[in-house]
């Protein structure tokens, strides 16, 4: 299989089944895997973000790379235009707001809203799953982390790591 044909690392929702992966499933996706390029589910959360497994399910062929609808990466976003959560207008999301972009499961997309505390920022357990197009409400923020494998620190702006 040519991984030139084939998209880039990062988090996709299956919209067809991909061996034994049914479809609408949060997946990370790795053009470059072992044994070859695959599909990762998530294991658990931690801070609102998945944590994948190990073990992957090789692609079947080139094609079903082109099934998997890609999704922006998780992380701290600054809202650009304020929106709502839904159609029927439960939560609101202000103009300058700090978000954390987060999915469940099954791909779909939810916003946890951080809070100071007297320990500092406080990410949220629970958060507000969103319809619509609010992603081109929000802007990507850049934030220092470090990595957990020893790299060292490194800037994310809303990438996962795997």
């Amino acid at each position: 299989m040519s991984t030139s044909n084939l998209p880039s690392c990062g988090l996709y929702r299956t919209t067809e089944q991909i061996g034994p992966v049914p479809a609408g499933r949060l997946v990370f996706f790795h053009n470059h895997g072992d044994p070859g390029p695959g599909i990762y589910l998530p294991e658990s959360w931690h801070l609102n973000r998945a944590r994948f497994s190990k073990k992957g399910v090789p692609l079947p062929d080139e094609a079903a790379a082109s099934t998997l609808e890609p999704l922006p990466p998780e992380g701290l976003y600054s809202v650009r235009e304020p929106f709502h959560c839904c159609a029927k207008q439960c939560v609101a999301f202000q103009e300058d707001l700090l978000v954390q972009l987060g999915y469940n499961r099954e791909g779909k997309p939810i916003l946890f809203v951080p809070e100071w505390t007297e320990m500092g920022l406080s990410l949220p357990e629970r958060g507000q799953g969103v319809e619509g197009d609010f992603l081109a409400r929000l802007s990507p923020l850049k934030v220092r982390s470090t990595s957990l494998e020893g790299h060292g620190p490194s800037m994310e702006t809303g990438r996962t790591r795997h």
